[in-house]
């Protein structure tokens, strides 16, 4: 048996696991309360695969699921305290070979409020709205105010 490579990455309420075995087959996973499991045959040797982690904290097992797709076996993992940040995946500080910090979907989510966060969307809305106002230009040359702007003057001419 090998162990699955597999990524990580943590959000406010879970922690998502995403086992990257192509064709996987028998998939077995168990969730417990501080330790997940693991287990497929997968590739076109058929190669079994298992893992075994201990968390780095609690999770909700009866909350807890995953995908599988022709490339990979997608786990959440629901955290038993939502809000609380984890550093590493595993109790031990050593991280396995077989694991990765999956980059492309981490995000530094613990330092934002609410609040900032209802700015931001207050920012969205804003921006999605501009531009679409009553402010039409004059495509016609018809100036319907008297006024004449100072770059209307006549140049004097050049001696």
């Amino acid at each position: 048996m090998h162990p699955a490579s597999a990524k990580w990455y943590d959000r406010r309420d879970s922690v998502f696991i995403e086992f990257c075995v192509v064709d996987s087959k028998d998939v077995n996973i168990s969730f417990d309360k501080n330790k997940f499991i693991f287990s497929c045959v997968g590739g076109t040797d058929n190669v079994r695969h298992e893992n075994e982690i201990e968390l780095f904290e609690a999770i909700d097992e009866n909350e807890s699921k995953h995908k599988r797709t022709d490339r990979s076996v997608m786990c959440d993992l629901r955290k038993a305290q939502p809000g609380k940040s984890w550093p590493r995946l595993t109790k031990d500080k050593s991280q396995p070979r077989w694991l990765h910090v999956d980059f492309n979907n981490w995000k530094e989510w613990e330092d934002d409020s609410e609040e900032e966060m209802g700015n931001f969307d207050q920012f969205s809305d804003m921006m999605n709205n501009m531009g679409g106002g009553d402010f039409q230009p004059d495509i016609d040359g018809d100036e319907d105010d008297d006024t004449a702007d100072s770059d209307d003057e006549k140049m004097p001419d050049l001696e």
